[in-house]
Formats: structure tokens, sequence, C-alpha cells
């Protein structure tokens, strides 16, 4: 039982740290290595400077959803660590970790709905950019892709995690 309470913590807080990267660093569409977008900025690498310039993304319907689910999903997956650790030093023997379980699953969706709705609309959230074309996913979008299985099962975890003395 400790293992799985450590592999559970210990993967909650991966999660959360890749959540939190996914949502602030600036790798969500990458034109050639020299330009990106990510939630927040249109960055371009000024080779004369050897500097980052960024400047605010176009606000769009789409950028503002996407920016509120990731900003959720992480408040979501905090409160739930939080949360958890209350629990663990409070609860009676037996007692499940529901609340915990269903916070941690909430992050997972709404993770899942901004990456969806980037999938689907990235065209309309990059409107003013480059050629779509030229350009790819980048490793932030890739990052939370990849917390989405990990939230859901972590949150399937928590439901079904029992304290024991």
């Amino acid at each position: 039982m400790a293992y799985l309470l450590m592999f559970v913590t210990l993967l909650h807080l991966i999660t959360l740290a890749m959540l939190f990267i996914a949502t602030m660093e600036k790798s969500w569409w990458v034109w050639d290595g020299m330009e990106n977008s990510d939630l927040w900025y249109n960055c371009r690498f000024d080779n004369d400077t050897g500097t980052w310039l960024c400047a605010s993304s176009k606000e769009t319907e789409w950028l503002q959803a996407v920016q509120v689910l990731m900003v959720l999903s992480v408040v979501f997956s905090s409160v739930s660590f939080l949360v958890f650790l209350g629990q663990l030093f409070t609860m009676s023997k037996g007692g499940l970790f529901y609340f915990t379980g269903l916070c941690q699953a909430f992050a997972g969706l709404t993770a899942f709905g901004a990456s969806l709705i980037y999938t689907l609309h990235n065209k309309e959230i990059l409107q003013d950019s480059r050629e779509l074309t030229a350009g790819h996913f980048g490793y932030c979008f890739i990052l939370a892709w990849v917390c989405v299985p990990l939230l859901l099962c972590s949150g399937v975890m928590y439901i079904h995690l029992r304290k024991k003395e």
C-alpha cells in the first residue's frame, strides 16, 4: 500500500509539473525553430541580438477557451494535491479519496478539452501568423496531450485508493 501511495503521489506531482510547463512555455506551434506560438505570445528569434522577441497573441474566442481550460486544469490538479495531503493526515481509516479523484479527473477533462480545441481550431487561433503548413505542433502541445491519460488514470486510482493505518 505504501508503494501505491508513493506512486500515486509521484504521478500527481509529475503531471502537475507537466501541466504547468505546457501552460506557461512557448511552444504550442513551431515554425522552423526560429518562430513559435504559445497560449500567450507569438515569439520570433532575432539572430542579430540572439534574443527572442515576443508579442501578445491575438485574442480569439478559441484561444481564450484553450487558455481558460489549461489554467483550470492546473488549478484542479493543484487543489486535488492539496486536498489529498489534507485527507491523508485527517481522514479516518478506510476512507476513500473521492474528492481528490474527482478533482484530478476534472483536471484531465479540462486538459483534454483544451488540447482538442487547439487541435481542431489551430487555424483560427493562429490566423494572423505565418503559413501553418510550414509549422508543426510543439512540445507543450504534446505535453498537454500526454497529461490527459495520466490525469485520468491518477483520478481513477485516487477514487479506488483507501486509507490504511
